[in-house]
């Protein structure tokens, strides 16, 4: 087996919602559900590699967004100074998932071909799919694709030993999710794959969806690839920081640690 890498949650944005706004099939009883945002850091083997990269003020004030900190000062609470970072793993291009990618200066971003051709093809003609997109941020990844700083992933690809990136697609036609080997086993991070641990175990899909088919296999996915049901990470459920400790006590509410059990 790999060596075991530590995995955290990095918590920088939150926003009011309610269920109805999180689920396909409306909820007869519909009530507040909050959305948690997250990054992700990989941590293991002389290697960092982040996941996601948030958005920005601008963006969290134009879409009223509560921005509590930078994604970069979150992972700076670990240690992890964003200028170093050489690895980022992008799940998608929806605008809470690639911004800032100007506060990573020196590092190599992974994302599915599929994803990149999604986001600048013929669907972005619909506001149905590009309103989750900044165009900003699309256009600062196609910036890091003529700087050859990205490296392009079709379907499953080995990162490292123990660390792998798999396409699922379902909420955005390249979505990836990423596998990684931690001391109590197989984690898997959905990101958008399942926003809350409900939209898989009900199942009731998230309603921003391209195919809901492929989100649907990606929960069969997910649980093939994670030792269980309880080592997949949704991508916005507040639950991650009920069931996850921080890693310190400066950290209580920021940042989770995944590579330990959950509580509950």
């Amino acid at each position: 087996m790999p060596d075991p890498y530590e995995v955290y949650a990095v918590k920088y944005a939150e926003r009011v919602g309610s269920r109805n706004q999180h689920l396909l099939h409306p909820d007869p009883h519909d009530g507040p559900m909050p959305m948690d945002y997250f990054v992700w850091a990989i941590v293991g083997n002389g290697r960092t590699f982040v996941v996601d990269l948030g958005f920005e003020k601008k963006e969290a004030e134009k879409r009223g967004r509560t921005l509590l900190r930078s994604p970069a000062k979150g992972l700076k609470l670990l240690g992890i100074d964003a200028r170093q970072v050489e690895d980022v793993i992008i799940s998608h291009l929806h605008y809470d998932h690639a911004g800032s990618v100007g506060d990573f200066p020196k590092a190599q971003f992974y994302l599915q071909d599929r994803e990149m051709a999604f986001a600048t093809g013929r669907n972005m003609r619909h506001e149905t799919f590009n309103m989750a997109y900044s165009i900003d941020y699309v256009i600062d990844m196609l910036r890091k694709v003529y700087d050859n700083r990205v490296v392009f992933v079709d379907g499953m690809e080995e990162l490292a030993p123990g660390l792998s990136v798999h396409h699922v697609g379902g909420h955005t036609d390249g979505l990836q999710i990423v596998r990684v080997f931690t001391k109590r086993g197989w984690v898997v991070l959905a990101a958008d794959a399942a926003h809350y641990y409900e939209n898989m175990e009900a199942p009731n899909p998230f309603p921003l969806v391209y195919n809901v088919g492929d989100m649907i296999d990606g929960y069969r996915t997910m649980a093939l690839l994670a030792d269980s049901s309880n080592h997949i990470i949704p991508g916005h459920d507040p639950l991650v920081r009920e069931r996850y400790p921080a890693p310190f006590p400066e950290a209580e509410g920021i940042v989770m640690r995944l590579d330990v059990d959950p509580s509950g």
